[in-house]
């Protein structure tokens, strides 16, 4: 469980660290983030960068900083916390994908680490015997 604890840790730092730097781009500038034309949003409800750069960087960004922290502090939930934002992180990718009408190495990538930190989460469930583990677990018998 040590193990899953440290990959979980690094997965989450890692995409928080990368969603702060690039909310924060399009915050700063929302109509030419790290190059990207508006021209991109065309087929979005935006106008600008800023609204999903806020998104990005709060909920993306922190969101899995603070995964990160609670695996590290070893906190109770921290299984269900882990799991929201590795969702958040693939709802994020498909819906990002969906508005730009466009598919990137980036958008597999993280959408593949998107899962695959929410595979470690529920497996964080299993162990720990958490709702809905422990359901699937008494019906399975064990």
């Amino acid at each position: 469980m040590k193990i899953l604890n440290h990959i979980l840790i690094f997965l989450h730092a890692f995409v928080g660290i990368g969603a702060i730097a690039g909310g924060l781009a399009a915050i700063i500038n929302p109509y030419e983030p790290m190059g990207i034309t508006t021209d991109v949003l065309k087929n979005s409800p935006f106008n600008d960068f800023l609204i999903p750069g806020i998104i990005l960087f709060i909920i993306i960004g922190l969101g899995n900083i603070v995964s990160a922290v609670v695996l590290g502090l070893d906190y109770k939930y921290k299984g269900y916390v882990c799991s929201i934002f590795s969702w958040a992180l693939v709802i994020w990718i498909v819906v990002q994908c969906i508005m730009l009408y466009d598919v990137v190495a980036l958008h597999v990538i993280y959408f593949i680490i998107g899962l695959v930190m929410a595979a470690l989460s529920a497996m964080i469930l299993f162990h720990k015997r958490q709702f809905p583990a422990n359901i699937i677990l008494n019906f399975l018998g064990k």
